[in-house]
């Protein structure tokens, strides 16, 4: 996974029900636990944009519910800041469906603009968007 240019407020939390905004059939996942998230024990890790997270489907279709699937986290409501000293906030926070832990999107078409740096970590979700913020 490679390293990103912006220092990410991480906005969502284990636990957290977050929309998603493709066409892989779950419409509402809630976040399980989040990979590679250093903290303290016993403390929930939490997510920013651009991470990989592990989700179980809590609505959509019903092949599709009760599922654990990878996603990844693509729009926050948290504000963030980009090396160049310019602030980002999304008005709702959004995540795309992963086929596996490579990165490869379950969707086709994406809903809604997808942040700039999850552009540069996952080549294969940033292909697919239409427009990137």
């Amino acid at each position: 996974m490679k390293a990103i240019k912006a220092r990410i407020t991480k906005g969502l939390q284990k636990g957290s029900l977050v929309e998603t905004c493709d066409n892989s059939g779950a419409k509402v996942l809630r976040i399980i636990s989040v990979k590679r998230a250093k903290t303290v024990k016993g403390r929930n890790p939490s997510a920013g944009v651009a991470d990989m997270v592990l989700a179980s489907v809590v609505k959509g279709r019903p092949d599709m519910r009760k599922q654990v699937v990878f996603a990844v986290l693509v729009r926050q409501k948290k504000e963030y800041q980009r090396l160049n000293g310019v602030r980002i906030k999304f008005e709702d926070n959004a995540i795309v469906v992963l086929k596996d832990d490579k990165g490869n999107p379950k969707g086709t078409i994406f809903k809604g603009p997808i942040a700039k740096e999850v552009a540069e970590r996952w080549p294969a979700i940033a292909k697919i968007a239409n427009i990137i913020v």
